[in-house]
């Protein structure tokens, strides 16, 4: 087991996000510090999935044909004729 990683509160404020994305990388805990002393852990969380690609997908395209709605087009009048 490697020694545990500690950082003061002052450096995790400015790379929190980096820190968080090291620590899902490696699942390894860093021990965040204030004058020296322990005050926080940051852990990886255990069983996580991360969610498929299709999944963040959220943006969905729909091509409409306009011609089909023209008047000229409508099949009931067609049919009344």
């Amino acid at each position: 087991m490697s020694p545990m990683t500690t950082i003061a509160a002052g450096i995790f404020k400015a790379k929190c996000l980096e820190l968080m994305d090291e620590v899902a990388r490696t699942k390894e805990e860093i021990v965040v510090t204030k004058h020296g002393r322990p005050v926080a852990k940051l852990v990886p969380v255990q069983g996580a999935k991360p969610r498929p690609l299709y999944a963040r997908a959220t943006r969905t395209v729909v091509h409409v044909d306009t011609d089909a709605f023209a008047p000229e087009n409508d099949l009931w009048a067609i049919a009344d004729e």
